[in-house]
């Protein structure tokens, strides 16, 4: 048996799974999220997921992931911890999303993007 659907790469993999967020992730995360995190283009690169309304960013298209960067929490006055990977504490507090997912790609190691198809395994 044969498959007559072209094979996507990751970087096609990576802009569905942004697209799908940006048009219709509206019940999984807040939209302003998503937009402040895909103007930023080294995190645009990475397999966005979304966990409990928090958008975090995989090297890789399947799972197991391979999570790299922090995180963007909003905070009861408005402003947005950004969390660091696990192990490194707070990056800061910031104003803005875009303030805070701008901290966050900062961060990024240099090795990190863009993601590959595959699971952490395949690393």
């Amino acid at each position: 048996m044969t498959d007559d659907a072209p094979d996507q790469s990751a970087a096609d993999i990576v802009a569905a799974e942004w697209q799908y967020l940006l048009e219709e992730g509206a019940e999984l995360v807040d939209p302003a999220m998503v937009r402040a995190a895909h103007a930023q283009p080294r995190l645009r690169e990475l397999y966005p997921r979304v966990s409990h309304g928090i958008v975090f960013f995989s090297r890789c298209t399947g799972l197991p992931a391979a999570h790299v960067g922090g995180q963007v929490h909003p905070m009861e006055d408005g402003r947005f911890w950004v969390r660091g990977p696990v192990g490194q504490g707070t990056l800061g507090e910031v104003a803005t999303l875009e303030e805070a997912f701008a901290l966050l790609a900062a961060g990024l190691p240099d090795n990190c993007g863009p993601a590959v198809d595959g699971t952490a395994r395949d690393l």
